[in-house]
């Protein structure tokens, strides 16, 4: 790996004096006297694009990451021609473009300095491969922080911390290890509580530095391609976060069950192992959806096979898992074993779908099934074809979700433990070699995998799962943080990693549950347990090699804990519903830092442990053996134990208790919580009544809840129900309103309204401005109210 300072002891490397300026609509490009071409592209008045080239030539414009449903267009945007320096002011920013050496320069309107370069771009000649080197360096602040960049196992904040992009199988990662399985090379800079965001779009090998070398320098740089990267202002982070996952996109809404909880294993076979799993949960009354099985189902690790002497009869057996309420989720590889009587082999010889070195011959390398072949996926023929493989597994056995594993790729027995650096690949028509091609190699596969599950799974939602990811690879699939390891500080990480993925606009991501490495005991397996069902995709896996890990593998006392968090989250179900039509309609991450929630506290700057679940839950998991409490950080606001009501003011750290049947949890005053009755899978109960649990507050707090059919289309045709809710609490009386949108119609009738925390003795109700009687809304002595879902208003007056 290269250094900033051997970068900028090497020749030719900075941009002369400006000699052309010219604008096209909305680009504008300078040109230097040394052929440097800095194109600046104004996307919204808060998002602009800076593009470099070298000898006057830009590559050709494509990129796997961006959005097909970028939202464009500006208010404002005045260019002017000062004597050392161009100004280019919008609506929300200034741009400065130095005259004498291309330097740029970004403000806010009021001539805060958000970002500025420090050398700025500079380059060098690839000697050994060809193209450039291309480097961006910044000036780094006294204070500034940064966060982002995907599942790096550190800490939330990334000062000091050297990263590298390019997507490895990194079986049992440890902390600060680089790098890992996805390349998201995104962050958001934090600068006097103002944020920012910078994109670095180049899938090549990228590197970042946050002041690492040198303190007062921040720097990103690639092996090859341009120097391409989108800045964002906030000056909220949740702006910047907005931004990037709006240019990078959002996957549609998943089937409700891929919410549930899952069990996994490498692997459960044959077909009565998997059965008898299956019956255990049902037995003991443990939630679960969906059963996982891993390479052992194929015939000789040969994808879109089945192995007949372990499942004779798939179609049956799947069938009767659905019967009790199981989704199948099977694993498929990239690898194809070279083979000639195998017919995925055969077909893609035929076609000309497999990889190609330089020379010509095929690339191999040695996975699972042995010697293998590896179809580039970033030819579209490829994905269509590969997409069409599904057909027998969906719509004929009727496997309800894909799992693509391995496919950074993955190669065994290599240094590299991937393809060689050589390899040819189409790029959808622009054709490149592995060192371009890497880390968008498993975004392509998923993406192709998606096509096909879609495809024959209709007219119900797909559900897909990647362990390789570039940014943008959200729009198709969930995804996983890979071969974590049972030790607690892999449960730390474990929870850094999925803040920062959904601060990355990655949020459909989860762990392996206890780790897939070595064997956790009981302690630390409830405690991985409380804190997943608090992550948005939750599954257990693990490798086998060290024993059992099933929620009834480590005694009664263990199984009874991690029974009652499974079944909070089965409850929690309308509510982690809702934060996911947030992500997708308004770009809001799913789990948010302390500092995405309160950037202008110093305070949360640092921490890394707690985090808000959805809007309104605070939680802070125990990482650490023997612990019957621990100190957390309590953020703005006033904050409700979920298990015992004791409120707590915020701005403080304090002593919680934390038994290890308990994980401190807190619900945020004013909120207002759906949950639906505890079900043993998505579907097997009618909801009847919805539960809401309403915590009092002293002013004004908004809530919602999103519901549709849980599966299928409808809900893109109007078929859904948005019901926002505005409390607003006063000291002797509270009123909710009600706002509601949609045209489908919920299977239950009236709501069960659960007070929390209210002030006074409630004396009258009114709904819709009428007075009621009690009997009519059956006021009980624990302040609950069942009332119609249909009101507008509820107004409750203290005696």
């Amino acid at each position: 790996m290269i250094t900033n300072t051997e970068i900028e002891k090497r020749g030719n490397q900075h941009p002369n004096h400006i000699v052309d300026f010219k604008q096209e609509n909305r680009k504008l490009l300078f040109t230097t006297q040394n052929g440097v071409v800095l194109e600046i592209s104004i996307l919204r008045d808060s998002v602009v694009r800076f593009r470099y080239a070298t000898e006057h030539v830009f590559e050709p414009d494509f990129s796997y990451a961006i959005s097909d449903d970028v939202n464009t267009g500006f208010n404002q945007l005045d260019v002017q021609d000062e004597i050392p320096e161009y100004v280019i002011t919008t609506n929300k920013i200034k741009i400065f473009i130095n005259k004498s050496d291309l330097k740029v320069q970004i403000t806010d309107l009021e001539d805060n300095v958000l970002n500025e370069d420090e050398l700025g771009f500079h380059w060098e000649e690839n000697y050994d491969y060809g193209g450039n080197i291309v480097k961006m360096s910044k000036i780094c602040h006294s204070g500034e922080s940064y966060y982002g960049m995907g599942d790096k196992a550190s800490h939330t904040n990334l000062k000091g911390k050297r990263l590298n992009n390019w997507v490895t199988d990194s079986y049992a990662y440890g902390k600060d290890q680089e790098p890992l399985y996805k390349a998201i090379p995104f962050y958001v800079g934090l600068k006097e509580s103002i944020a920012y965001g910078i994109f670095f779009d180049n899938s090549f090998s990228t590197y970042f530095d946050f002041a690492n070398e040198k303190r007062n320098v921040t720097s990103f740089w690639a092996d090859g391609g341009e120097m391409n990267y989108y800045f964002f202002y906030g000056p909220k982070m949740s702006q910047v976060v907005e931004a990037y996952t709006d240019l990078t996109g959002v996957p549609e809404l998943p089937p409700l069950w891929a919410l549930g909880f899952h069990q996994s294993k490498w692997s459960y076979y044959p077909e009565r192992n998997v059965k008898k799993i299956a019956s255990t949960f049902r037995k003991l009354n443990i939630p679960c959806d969906a059963i996982y099985l891993d390479i052992d189902y194929m015939e000789g690790f040969r994808c879109f096979t089945w192995n007949n002497r372990y499942f004779p009869n798939p179609k049956k057996m799947v069938q009767d898992l659905e019967k009790d309420g199981f989704k199948v989720v099977t694993m498929i590889d990239p690898g194809i074993k070279i083979d000639r009587d195998y017919w995925v082999y055969q077909q893609a010889m035929d076609h000309g779908f497999f990889c190609r070195r330089a020379d010509g011959p095929h690339f191999k390398g040695k996975v699972w099934p042995g010697e293998c072949k590896f179809p580039d996926f970033t030819n579209p023929e490829v994905r269509e074809w590969w997409a069409g493989l599904y057909k027998e597994m969906i719509a004929e056995i009727g496997v309800r979700g894909v799992w693509n594993d391995m496919n950074e790729p993955a190669v065994m027995e290599v240094p590299s433990k991937t393809a060689n650096l050589d390899v040819r690949h189409d790029y959808d028509g622009h054709p490149c070699s592995h060192r371009k091609a890497h880390n968008v190699y498993g975004m392509q596969m998923v993406r192709a995998t998606y096509e096909g599950i879609k495809k024959y799974t209709f007219p119900r939602r797909p559900f897909v799962l990647t362990r390789a990811a570039y940014s943008g690879t959200q729009r198709y699939c969930a995804t996983w943080t890979g071969d974590n390891v049972a030790t607690w500080e892999h449960l730390w990480i474990a929870n850094v990693q999925m803040q920062r993925m959904c601060m990355s606009g990655y949020s459909f991501v989860g762990s392996d549950i206890g780790g897939f490495a070595e064997q956790p005991n009981g302690e630390l397996f409830a405690r991985w347990v409380q804190l997943a069902i608090f992550h948005p995709f939750c599954r257990v896996h693990s490798s086998g090699d060290h024993g059992d890990q099933e929620p009834w593998s480590f005694g009664e006392e263990i199984t009874n804990i991690v029974r009652k968090y499974i079944e909070l989250r089965y409850q929690l179900l309308p509510y982690l519903y809702t934060m996911f039509y947030k992500y997708i309609n308004n770009g809001m991450p799913m789990l948010q830092s302390l500092v995405f929630y309160d950037q202008e506290d110093s305070q949360t700057h640092f921490r890394t442990d707690e985090f808000l679940f959805g809007e309104h839950m605070l939680v802070c998991p125990v990482q650490e053996p023997n612990a019957q409490g621990r100190r957390m950080y309590f953020p703005k606001g006033n904050w409700f134990s979920y298990w015992t009501d004791e409120v707590i003011a915020g701005g403080v750290e304090r002593w919680v208790p934390a038994e290890l049947h308990k994980i401190p949890l807190y619900v945020k005053e004013g909120a207002m919580i759906p949950k639906y009755p505890v079900q043993q899978y998505v579907g097997e109960k009618e909801i009847k009544e919805l539960r809401i649990d309403v915590y009092y507050k002293e002013g004004i707090e908004n809530s919602s809840v999103y519901e549709d059919q849980q599966d299928g289309y409808d809900y893109k045709k109007g078929r859904f129900s948005l019901r926002k809710f505005r409390l607003r609490g006063k000291e002797n009386e509270l009123i909710i309103q009600q706002f509601k949108d949609g045209n489908f119609t919920t299977s239950y009738t009236t709501f069960k309204l659960n007070f929390h925390g209210l002030p006074f003795t409630i004396g009258t109700v009114e709904v819709d401005n009428e007075e009621v009687d009690f009997s009519e809304i059956k006021l009980n002595g624990n302040n609950s109210i069942e009332v119609s879902k249909d009101f507008t208003e509820l107004h409750l007056i203290g005696k």
